[in-house]
């Protein structure tokens, strides 16, 4: 018997036989959504972007655009908004053939690097995602701690050690949601969206009548007086794309569960930019309010609501921020990885061993972090750094991944897949696909070699952009020679 491929107006629906349950690059995680369980409307995709941009690591970019890339404060929420519209292209075309075909990120991958071969892309999308997991995972912890520091008094004598076992509850209770499903996760980004918008509001209330907003926002940059706008605005505007870089290739792991393609575009057009311009904004505003608010500067919010002087008011706030967190980190940061890892081996990591798999590598990756607070290990480097400096500059290598599954779904496939040879180790398509792979590895050796050859730092600096582009144009260029080959 043999599975097929049917259509049902605009979606595509497997239906498996036992050629397809016997494949070893199949398990009914990774199998396309079926039609009925595509329910999710522009509202339920506008709150997954309300829940993932609402963040720590949102609110604070402007003060990375002002301090490490040169921007002034208005320069650089200019520089925020216009790189989260500029996001809408890659994240609504890569989430097309999701919304189509019904298929998760990796299954995707496998059209243009090759049934084996797309698990190179996954684990590197996939390894991102794990130190982000990790980050926010620290974040969320902190808040816990703090929550209960108001509520016990031998809870707050713990220090550094009440932050640990704040992480292993967080870590604990992520895991439960993501083991539950999408809609689960539908569930909680719906419920979270409206909390975070208010707590947002509340935060922006609470230091109104403090601080002059035109005077905050007539900061100037801090960069040399003779020195240009543009080559700033276009490093600043890399690492803000790059910011988002990771869910613009795995988006099909969401927009699988869409009800159309409409439902699909609105939502992030309604979601993305007008929230992360408005959290963004409100970082820079509070930063900026935090020596006046409680006499220091401090861009953290959790540690900034943690010197309110009301217990119950931060008791409240580091509930919502566990929220926050929360609906930020399973949907950005342990969905993708989830799939990525059950794609390695198919029938031996399901669902549930992916999640857990996702779960342990972001502890190895903050294990340095943990011994910290634990007072067990010395280091210099913090979690503000590694945000900073390894991830932002690591997400900028996503460019070509972006740049190669537009390219080989809209024009080298022209919309169609083979639904079922997606999934079999020897059909339609190979295990390693050539023009993926070296389209893939271009831009990256071009990428290494411009951080040691000024000459072409540009490439560097311009990554995300530079990468996209020549990865999606080497893409181009071999599979016409291939076609023309064949022909």
């Amino acid at each position: 018997m043999s599975s097929k491929s049917v259509q049902q107006g605009e979606f595509y629906e497997l239906e498996v036989d036992t050629d397809l349950e016997q494949s070893s690059a199949y398990n009914d995680d990774l199998a396309p959504t079926k039609i009925k369980d595509r329910t999710w409307n522009k509202w339920n995709i506008a709150a997954l972007w309300v829940g993932m941009s609402i963040c720590v690591p949102t609110y604070t970019l402007g003060g990375v655009l002002t301090a490490y890339f040169g921007l002034s404060v208005t320069e650089a929420l200019f520089t925020i908004l216009i790189a989260n519209v500029i996001l809408l292209l890659p994240l609504t075309l890569n989430a097309y053939p999701g919304t189509k075909f019904g298929i998760p990120f990796p299954v995707l991958l496998r059209s243009s690097f090759g049934i084996v071969g797309s698990n190179i892309p996954c684990l590197i999308r996939g390894f991102v995602a794990c130190g982000w997991f990790g980050i926010q995972t620290m974040f969320g912890g902190l808040a816990i701690h703090l929550f209960l520091s108001e509520v016990s008094s031998a809870w707050a004598s713990l220090g550094g050690v009440g932050e640990v076992i704040g992480f292993f509850l967080f870590w604990a209770l992520q895991m439960v949601v993501v083991i539950r499903g999408a809609e689960s996760i539908k569930w909680l980004e719906t419920l979270s969206a409206p909390l975070l918008l208010i707590v947002s509001l509340g935060l922006m209330f609470w230091a109104g009548g403090k601080i002059s907003v035109s005077e905050v926002l007539a900061i100037p940059a801090n960069r040399p007086a003779d020195a240009g706008f543009m080559g700033y605005f276009f490093g600043g505007l890399t690492a803000m794309v790059g910011f988002w870089a990771t869910l613009s290739l795995n988006i099909p792991d969401f927009s699988r569960y869409a009800k159309s393609q409409k439902d699909q575009v609105v939502g992030q057009i309604i979601g993305l930019p007008i929230t992360m311009f408005f959290f963004a904004a409100l970082g820079v505003v509070l930063t900026a309010a935090s020596t006046t608010l409680v006499g220091e500067t401090i861009s953290d919010p959790i540690s900034l609501i943690g010197k309110i002087d009301s217990p119950f008011l931060v008791a409240i706030a580091m509930v919502l921020i566990i929220i926050a967190t929360v609906s930020t980190n399973t949907a950005a940061n342990i969905v993708s990885p989830t799939n990525d890892f059950q794609n390695i081996a198919p029938k031996l990591i399901n669902h549930t061993r992916g999640v857990l798999l996702t779960g342990f590598v972001g502890i190895l990756l903050m294990g340095w972090e943990l011994l910290k607070k634990l007072g067990l290990l010395e280091s210099d480097v913090s979690v503000e750094s590694m945000y900073s400096n390894w991830l932002l500059g690591y997400s900028s290598l996503l460019g070509p991944i972006a740049g190669i599954m537009i390219v080989d779904y809209f024009l080298t496939k022209r919309q169609h897949l083979d639904l079922v040879s997606l999934y079999k180790s020897n059909g339609l398509y190979p295990a390693f696909n050539s023009a993926g792979l070296i389209a893939f590895a271009v831009p990256v050796v071009l990428t290494l070699l411009a951080l040691n050859v000024s000459a072409i730092g540009w490439f560097y600096s311009y990554g995300w952009f530079t990468g996209a582009f020549t990865g999606a144009l080497v893409y181009f260029l071999l599979t016409k020679s291939q076609v023309s080959k064949e022909a």
